[in-house]
């Protein structure tokens, strides 16, 4: 067989981190390594599965279905996996835990260290998702608990969920934006000429969603929370941040906070899993989340206050 899981993997790297350069980082192998595979995979199938755009690799139209159908592969061979050796130690190989952006991973890491005593063997995972990222990566198997997952689940049942709390959203921009001077409150029509700081959704095959003021015209797409804070920081568009983020910058006098006609509606944040999901890392994690000691903990991680501190580039000259 010509398609091998070690090649999906390899695209799938490719196609989520932009270049060839950047997936052989995340496989842990040489660039020239990846290039050579993947030239060998388009000569042994006959076809061009990726084309350049400046520094970036972008899939082809066949290409694409290629990957798109062999996800479902790598899914179905990481679940196989995962049972197999699920059966035989009573203890997932790896636990992945995806984070919404709205907590600092960071305040998992006491979590992480006590699991540690357990010498388990799992290997553990924290990633970051936005918006429906969470549920998505639940659905498709890439996460197996979901940690300030955003809203509401999606439909068909399956979940187990529990409530960590709301996260109040508020308009925020730099103080040399035009619009720092603005009359309040701010109707939508107010804001439109103005370029919007917003982040990308991470789902994969659930439908995106979307929030704030992400469905004006002119927006700045991010990956990460942090280069969204920056970004706003920089005038370089306005956008929603969490309240406390957005008062703790005001405070230090690198954002104003605008009041708006129709404010942003705060969001709902879960503890979830999948009710088929068995694990011994599973039941360990969420014997300790699913407690009000540690809801309380992570509700207090809503707060949004990033460890980093972007520094504001103030404009010179006339103003944007």
């Amino acid at each position: 067989m010509k398609l091998t899981l070690d090649a999906l993997q390899m695209l799938d790297a490719i196609d989520l981190r932009g270049s060839f350069a950047a997936a052989a980082g995340a496989l842990h192998r040489v660039p020239s390594a990846v290039t050579h595979a993947v030239r060998k995979l388009e000569d042994d199938l006959g076809i061009a599965l990726f084309v350049r755009d400046g520094r970036r690799a972008v899939l082809t139209a066949a290409g694409r279905t290629l990957l798109e159908e062999g996800r479902h592969l790598l899914r179905a061979a990481g679940e196989l996996e995962r049972r197999v050796k699920s059966v035989a130690t009573g203890w997932e190989g790896e636990f992945t835990i995806a984070v919404d952006a709205s907590i600092p991973a960071a305040a998992l890491f006491p979590l992480v260290e006590e699991f540690d005593r357990e010498q388990a063997g799992t290997r553990l995972r924290l990633t970051t998702e936005v918006l429906g990222g969470s549920w998505d990566a639940l659905h498709t198997g890439r996460a197996d608990l979901a940690v300030g997952a955003a809203g509401e689940p999606p439909p068909g049942g399956g979940w187990v969920v529990r409530p960590l709390g709301t996260l109040e959203f508020v308009l925020a921009v730099a103080p040399h934006h035009p619009l720092a001077d603005a009359p309040e409150p701010l109707t939508r029509e107010a804001v439109a000429p103005y370029r919007v700081v917003v982040l990308a959704d991470t789902s994969r095959e659930l439908a995106g969603r979307t929030a704030g003021l992400a469905a004006m015209a002119n927006t700045l797409t991010v990956a990460d929370a942090d280069t969204k804070l920056a970004a706003q920081l920089a005038g370089l568009g306005i956008g929603h941040l969490p309240r406390p983020l957005a008062e703790h910058h005001e405070a230090a006098g690198r954002l104003v906070i605008k009041r708006m006609v129709e404010a942003a509606v705060p969001t709902q944040r879960y503890l979830a899993w999948r009710a088929d999901r068995k694990g011994r890392a599973l039941a360990w994690f969420t014997a300790r989340l699913d407690t009000p000691a540690w809801r309380k903990r992570l509700a207090a991680g809503l707060q949004g206050v990033s460890t980093k501190r972007p520094v504001s580039r103030r404009a010179t000259g006339a103003r944007k």
